[in-house]
């Protein structure tokens, strides 16, 4: 079953799974997402409160939606990386980031579990629909506390578990069993999202995700659900450096 998939043979998967979708990822995202998922990010960015001059990383930035959102509200004077690890899903956001004069961005091809930058380098990390695609999401969440300042928050937006029963439980039968039949009849790409919806499996509900950003050190952590939990917000603050 590809939701037993581990390590460097999960990571292979998913990254030929994404760089088969590039093209159709944009229509499929608002299907997911009961064609919310801008909405959300627009909440998140008021909640994390981004001002102008700020610093952010986007991982697995895809084609970079939330990268242009956050590089919006840094503005001119300050800078946005977005990250991926499938160079064709970057190659469609640049596009958008091209056509909206964006030079505040800079785009990597590079791994979410190493990110290639420095400690204490990002006023916000964040993960936008990923985070239970990469092969270790706490040592994904461990980096994305690592590279952020004191202060600084970490971000994830994601698909999740409802916590009524009876909920979840009609959301499993259209994420498992409907979706990918959707995802055949638009964009043709039955095999890929069938596997997608299957990674939730294995993946935290809002309450554990919230454990998790707690363990690795992040304090003050906010869970916000939507749509009744089919979606969670997590933010979590890194320690203030003690003053002497």
């Amino acid at each position: 079953m590809r939701e037993k998939l581990q390590g460097e043979e999960k990571a292979g998967y998913v990254h030929s799974v994404f760089e088969s979708i590039a093209k159709e990822y944009d229509r499929m995202n608002s299907v997911i997402s009961f064609g919310r998922h801008g909405a959300w990010r627009e909440y998140t960015n008021k909640r994390m409160g981004v001002n102008t001059g700020q610093s952010a990383i986007d991982l697995c930035c895809g084609t970079c939606d939330w990268t242009i959102s956050l590089a919006e509200a840094v503005g001119p004077t300050g800078n946005v990386v977005g990250l991926d690890f499938s160079q064709n899903m970057l190659d469609v956001g640049a596009g958008k980031i091209r056509s909206k004069g964006l030079d505040q961005v800079t785009l990597v091809n590079g791994d979410a579990m190493r990110i290639p930058y420095p400690d204490n380098t990002f006023d916000y990390a964040t993960i936008g629909f990923a985070l239970r695609n990469v092969p270790d999401y706490k040592q994904v969440i461990r980096e994305m506390e690592r590279v952020v300042k004191p202060g600084g928050q970490v971000v994830s937006l994601e698909v999740s578990k409802p916590p009524f029963m009876l909920y979840r439980k009609l959301f499993f039968f259209y994420f498992y069993n409907i979706l990918p039949l959707i995802a055949r009849m638009v964009v043709d790409k039955y095999e890929e999202y069938s596997w997608l919806p299957q990674s939730l499996t294995n993946f935290p509900d809002s309450r554990q995700l919230a454990d998790v950003f707690r363990s690795v050190g992040l304090v003050d952590v906010q869970t916000k659900l939507f749509v009744g939990g089919v979606s969670a917000l997590h933010i979590g603050f890194k320690k203030q450096v003690d003053k002497p």
